[in-house]
């Protein structure tokens, strides 16, 4: 998978945002003014850091070695992916969908209600 893959994934959501995030070379993916994806290079390579419970941050980081604390980011809620790894497309996408969930039940019900989620 690609940041580019990615990237139209995440803008597909209801919603969602896009601005860029200069100083960290990231385009940033919102939805209500809250973030749910990062995408961006580390270490050269195609990622995305997406917000999770802790306790999953922490089982994903234990099992996949291409899971790994968020450099820019609250370490215990957000993990980094590597897009290029041994995580399969479906699970990559099942995260960006618990990121988006996540954060979308944070949103007020009035916005909630317009982006019909």
């Amino acid at each position: 998978m690609t940041n580019s893959d990615l990237l139209d994934y995440c803008m597909n959501k209801p919603g969602a945002e896009q601005s860029e995030r200069q100083e960290w070379k990231a385009a940033q993916i919102k939805v209500g003014d809250v973030m749910f994806a990062m995408v961006h290079d580390v270490k050269n390579r195609p990622a995305v850091s997406l917000k999770t419970s802790p306790e999953l941050a922490e089982l994903l980081r234990q099992e996949h070695k291409d899971v790994f604390p968020s450099a820019q980011l609250n370490k215990a809620h957000w993990s980094t992916l590597y897009l290029d790894g041994e995580l399969p497309d479906s699970q990559i996408y099942y995260l960006v969908d618990a990121s988006y969930q996540q954060v979308v039940g944070l949103l007020p019900e009035q916005v909630r209600q317009q982006l019909s989620v």
